[in-house]
């Protein structure tokens, strides 16, 4: 049988020989060959012998223990999850210090329909300030998932300022069902996009902070639609 063991505290061809040596005195051991860069040595013995066994008869510099295997795809996996998560913190940051915004608008008055109108309307200038930044790119990304803006080129380039009007008309409590109306529209058809690209599982930008802030398109995009939504129909029915 053939096993392969880590060995720390080899520096030169004669920490080489040293391990080989010793290992190979052993007579359960058949051969056992040291690869210096990898830092391991790959032993054939005749029956398994405990990584205790074998770290008794090496000098005390050396320490061996047995290899384990990595799953590169597990690996790979919690790889890309740590990569989108730090893609998607300026947009987690933006909604807690919109979300902060909004309770301390209301504190005093503990008024829930007020949270949610000064939390929409906090959204909406925040999220079209970004895309005012580069209203070309944010069309030319929009248009990849939005219905609307695949059809209809110049709706990409007109969003921003429709965002701008509603975060201005929740916020000065103008024309809120028209608003909440618009709301449930607008963003209901880009989710509907988004979606459609979620099943797709295609990887293309989230034109959500325009161009500027590149922001791969997940789960995150249909949370914060969906949320939008949820609101606007929970105040429509209040109403």
């Amino acid at each position: 049988m053939k096993h392969t063991y880590m060995v720390t505290g080899m520096t030169c061809n004669g920490c080489k020989a040293s391990v080989e040596k010793h290992l190979n005195a052993l007579p359960e051991i058949s051969n056992a060959i040291v690869n210096l860069d990898k830092k391991e040595v790959v032993v054939e013995m005749s029956q398994h012998l405990p990584t205790n066994a074998l770290q008794e008869v090496l000098p005390e510099k050396f320490l061996i223990k047995e290899k384990t295997e990595t799953n590169v795809f597990s690996a790979s996996t919690k790889e890309e999850n740590k990569s989108i998560l730090k893609q998607l913190y300026p947009l987690f940051l933006i909604f807690l210090f919109i979300t902060g915004a909004a309770v301390l608008l209301n504190f005093k008055s503990k008024n829930l329909t007020g949270f949610m109108l000064d939390f929409m309307g906090l959204f909406y200038i925040v999220f079209s300030f970004f895309k005012f930044l580069d209203l070309k790119g944010f069309s030319n990304s929009f248009k990849m998932y939005d219905p609307l803006a695949g059809k209809i080129s110049v709706y990409g380039l007109v969003y921003p300022f429709i965002e701008l009007a509603l975060g201005l008309f929740f916020l000065m409590r103008f024309q809120i069902p028209i608003a909440l109306v618009i709301t449930i529209i607008i963003l209901g058809i880009t989710t509907i996009g988004v979606t459609q690209t979620l099943i797709n599982k295609k990887s293309i930008q989230c034109a959500c902070l325009g161009s500027v802030l590149k922001l791969p398109m997940t789960k995150a995009t249909f949370i914060e639609n969906s949320i939008m939504i949820i609101m606007a129909i929970i105040m429509l029915i209040s109403n």
